[in-house]
């Protein structure tokens, strides 16, 4: 048996299909063993999973970041750019802030309130009943643009470069195969597969990442290190890929950079940062991952286990780069031999978002294969299901439980999985809208970048100011969306500002549509912050309840303070010294 065969063989089949019965069994297994201790169902149990230990909370943060947008989309970025799109992944630094920061804040106002498991929870108490329903709509309504169909798409490509299955058969399986698994797990069955898939994924991940520098460097992994830099460098025009700033200057040739108009200069890093900000901090799919617990724990031992787990997912969270992106770098190098079975063209971006299937189906030893691709396919499964979970739980807990009070659990169990299918058809329904929609990469972070200053201003002044009025919420949130929508109709029609629409209103208005996306991000934030600060000055104080809330006794203090320790804060400047290594490298 040829174990370098650039295909996948027998082999690879049955070790996946053994595998995946493995996983099957495992989840089937803690599933059962749950409902045993909870001796019935319970919703909040099956939406939000009780009080995990650190290190499953940050492998299921991790996990639940992971989706096929890395497998595709970060891996084809790094053919295609380099490490420009690092920004995005170099984020282990922001969630340290949520599980220093924001966790004593969720916290307190779970005691305060009684149980808050919801960001539009926050919201209605702080602001007014409106902004957390709105919160509610665009966080479903991004779920639904942005991640399942994102991730069904991308996941489709995944498949049709490494096993070559047609792009639809799968899209429509991993979209099936996670809304059974939802409905029948909760999210114990996501937290449960997040453990086994981290593991995999990473192992499976480094093994593309070595094996590929090997392939390149003949026998060397630094070698092949080496040769990724220098053809990188030679990429666009000479400015090349491998560093994370690029500038306005002009070359010896006469030349921008052309990455600039993508990625200007230190703006990227502002606009990255507030994207992750609202990702990582105020995003409910994220914060779900941290809030679970057990009845009557104490207040110290939860922020002390939730801030664990968010500084481990912080560690994890440097690892998508060296997993996806560099091995796109190592794929795109690879093309140029023909004898590596890679190719691509930098300027096709069907070919640069199969960079990561290809690096495995043509790098990996048989048997291999197969293993690897469980990992795989559980990490496009568990981040799906994650994404169903929260939409499930928003509609549960925030419009369905108002209206129907004093139900069982288990009916409220029911609708939170109704909620789940009803989902998935949407997502269905808007897959060949977005796949005539241009760029992939394109339309979802211009999407992000609209969404995100809105979340940004109202979490942040909500929290941090007691001046700040109920209606300045309300008003910054919906003005913030509306705006945001506004761009997306215009990025629709010019595909992000690349085409111009002529007559007199949309040239006098090119401000508006054809300003590059990041610096429009960071404008919007500006905008609303000021926005709810004029608005704050003209309309009615906030209670004295609701400052309260976000008011911390001198009892609550001396909890914070007892929920951590020095290990606590070595952990956290490790997490800290290795963003900053890696941007001084690539700088």
């Amino acid at each position: 048996m040829n174990w370098n065969t650039k295909e996948f063989i027998w082999i690879d089949w049955l070790v996946m299909a053994i595998g995946i019965l493995a996983v099957i069994w495992l989840v089937y297994r803690a599933i059962k063993k749950d409902k045993e201790k909870m001796a019935g169902a319970d919703s909040q149990d099956y939406l939000f999973g009780k009080g995990e230990p650190w290190y499953v909370i940050g492998m299921a943060i991790f996990a639940a970041n992971i989706g096929s947008e890395h497998l595709v989309g970060l891996a084809g970025t790094g053919a295609k750019d380099g490490v420009g799109m690092a920004h995005w992944e170099m984020q282990g630094w922001m969630i340290l802030i949520l599980g220093w920061l924001f966790v004593p804040f969720y916290q307190l106002l779970n005691n305060k309130m009684g149980k808050i498991i919801t960001m539009p929870d926050f919201l209605k108490f702080r602001y007014t009943q409106r902004t957390g329903s709105w919160l509610s709509i665009i966080t479903l309504v991004a779920y639904i643009l942005t991640k399942v169909s994102v991730t069904a798409f991308t996941g489709g490509i995944f498949f049709k470069y490494l096993l070559g299955l047609p792009f639809w058969w799968g899209a429509l399986g991993l979209i099936v195969i996670t809304a059974v698994f939802t409905v029948i797990g909760g999210m114990k069955g996501v937290m449960t597969m997040s453990t086994i898939q981290t593991p995999i994924l990473v192992i499976g991940s480094f093994l593309v990442l070595f094996l590929g520098l090997n392939a390149l460097g003949h026998g060397s992994i630094t070698e092949g290190w080496s040769a990724m830099m220098d053809y990188c460098r030679q990429l666009h025009d000479g400015y090349g890929t491998t560093h994370m700033f690029h500038w306005a200057d002009i070359n010896a040739s006469g030349k921008p950079d052309p990455m600039y108009h993508e990625y200007p200069g230190f703006v990227v890093f502002i606009g990255a940062s507030i994207i992750g900000f609202w990702y990582w901090c105020t995003d409910q799919h994220i914060v779900q991952r941290v809030l679970g617990q057990t009845k009557n724990e104490d207040n110290s031992v939860v922020m002390k286990r939730a801030r664990r787990g968010s500084i481990c997912a912080g560690y994890f969270k440097l690892l998508p780069v060296f997993m996806f992106l560099i091995p796109g770098m190592v794929a795109i190098a690879l093309s140029s031999d023909p004898n590596s079975g890679i190719t691509m063209d930098i300027t096709n971006h069907d070919q640069t978002d199969g960079a990561f299937a290809m690096m495995v189906k043509n790098i990996l030893p048989a048997g291999v294969k197969g293993f690897v691709t469980i990992g795989f396919i559980c990490a496009l499964v568990t981040s799906l299901a994650a994404f169903f979970n929260s939409c499930a739980t928003l509609f549960t807990e925030d419009f369905y439980k108002p209206m129907t009070k004093g139900l069982s659990g288990a009916h409220y169990v029911l609708v939170g999985r109704i909620a789940t299918v009803v989902v998935v058809i949407l997502g269905l329904l808007w897959l060949p809208v977005m796949m005539n929609m241009g760029n992939l990469y394109s339309y979802l972070q211009g999407i992000q970048s609209l969404l995100a200053p809105a979340m940004v201003a109202v979490f942040t002044l909500g929290i941090f100011s007691k001046k700040i009025t109920p209606k300045a919420g309300e008003w910054g949130l919906i003005g913030g969306f509306v705006i945001g929508m506004l761009r997306l109709l215009t990025n629709i029609f010019t595909e992000t500002g690349s085409k111009a629409m002529t007559g007199a209103f949309w040239e006098n208005t090119a401000w508006f549509w054809q300003t590059n996306w990041l610096i429009f991000e960071c404008w919007l934030l500006v905008f609303i912050v000021v926005l709810m600060i004029v608005v704050s000055m003209f309309t009615p104080a906030p209670s004295k309840e609701q400052v309260e809330a976000i008011t911390f006794t001198d009892s609550y203090k001396k909890q914070i303070r007892d929920s951590w320790n020095m290990w606590d804060i070595i952990a956290t400047l490790g997490v800290i010294f290795l963003c900053g290594c890696f941007y001084a490298y690539f700088w």
